[in-house]
């Protein structure tokens, strides 16, 4: 009877396609899209490049299957739940992706990317379809699903990317929320007061803020203004 070689085993599992791509998602994670190379990827799977480029593409090609994989699993995840109305459903779509972002800071500007120059792409199908929707069932006139649909889908993705990443940041997006409120306050406790009395007058809600909670007061400021258009 034939048995199996252990070795050949654990290359067919390495070589996967969904184990390379969830490799590539924990470089990713580790180091933002620079610590993703050729190089990387292939040590840490112990294969060779062209094993790579068979089973996913090119490395630009991996990070639309990371991107798509992870948007995928965020939308599903909250897909089974029933909403009660349509600001519930756009709410827990938004909040889905924050929290996908959040998780993996690198994923803010494959976003940006995706819907800006891949607008009949798995990714922006799948969001725009979800969010759209929604805007069609609160009341939109048609001739401004489009318009009211990219307000949100913008905004969803503009909020959590200034939420991420930020210039000077570590390469995986992490930063000291702390010290950089800290020194916004300072920086703004300084302005002149009658100068700039609004900056002046909201210094002490600086630490007090939430980030997700704002970001859902965004949420329901753009769909209570979508309501009024019909």
């Amino acid at each position: 009877m034939a048995t199996r070689n252990p070795r050949s085993e654990r290359r067919n599992q390495v070589l996967s396609r969904e184990r390379i791509i969830e490799t590539a998602i924990e470089l990713l994670d580790a180091g933002g899209e620079a610590a993703m190379t050729t190089r990387a990827l292939t040590e840490r799977l112990s294969t060779g490049s062209g094993a790579i480029y068979y089973r996913v593409g090119s490395r630009d090609d991996l990070l639309d299957a990371a991107t798509e994989t992870l948007v995928t699993a965020a939308l599903a995840t909250d897909s089974v739940v029933v909403p009660s109305s349509p600001e519930e459903e756009i709410r827990t779509v938004a909040l889905a992706l924050f929290d996908a972002i959040t998780e993996h800071p690198w994923l803010a500007t494959r976003l940006t990317r995706h819907v800006v120059r891949k607008p009949f792409g798995t990714v922006t199908v799948g969001i725009f379809e979800r969010i759209g929707r929604q805007v069609g069932a609160l009341g939109v006139p048609r001739a401004s699903w489009f318009d009211a649909a990219s307000t949100l889908v913008h905004y969803i993705l503009g909020a959590v990317s200034q939420n991420t990443r930020t210039e000077g940041d570590t390469p995986d997006g992490s930063h000291d929320r702390d010290a950089f409120l800290d020194a916004t306050a300072e920086a703004w406790q300084d302005l002149d007061a009658e100068d700039h009395p609004f900056m002046r007058a909201v210094v002490s809600q600086i630490h007090a803020h939430d980030d997700r909670e704002q970001f859902l007061t965004g949420i329901a400021v753009i769909t209570d203004g979508l309501t009024r258009l019909g």
